[in-house]
């Protein structure tokens, strides 16, 4: 099992498939570090070399922001928002959708299980 930038990577996978296990790395991402690398499409995760292996790690530490630095930039922007109060902001700290999706009816997965109101009858 290989370990790239933090994550144990699959090894009986596709190597553009395994890296998609990283956050941050998309199948766009994924297929630009083995096409860099000459790496063929079909090779297996377990049939790489340890050199190969460095490669990728290497590159993946010099040119993308890949899981806890990125995990820590996406909360200290949403950070940011509620600080500012700005209307973004808000919808962060209530908990509510932050795109414009209604929330009359639906949002549940945002807004959670649905809570009685105390004396309200048909």
């Amino acid at each position: 099992m290989a370990r790239i930038a933090g994550v144990n990577i699959p090894t009986n996978k596709r190597v553009v498939i395994a890296l998609q296990y990283i956050h941050g790395i998309g199948a766009r991402k994924a297929e630009e570090i083995t096409t860099a690398l000459s790496i063929p499409a079909e090779r297996r995760v377990a049939q790489l070399t340890d050199n190969e292996v460095l490669q990728i790690r290497e590159m993946i530490d010099r040119d993308y922001t890949v899981e806890g630095d990125l995990r820590r930039e996406v909360a200290m922007n949403i950070k940011r928002l509620m600080d500012l109060g700005c209307y973004r902001g808000l919808r962060h700290r209530r908990n509510l959708p932050v795109r414009g999706q209604r929330t009359h009816t639906n949002a549940r997965t945002r807004k959670g299980k649905s809570k009685p109101i105390a004396g309200k009858k048909k």
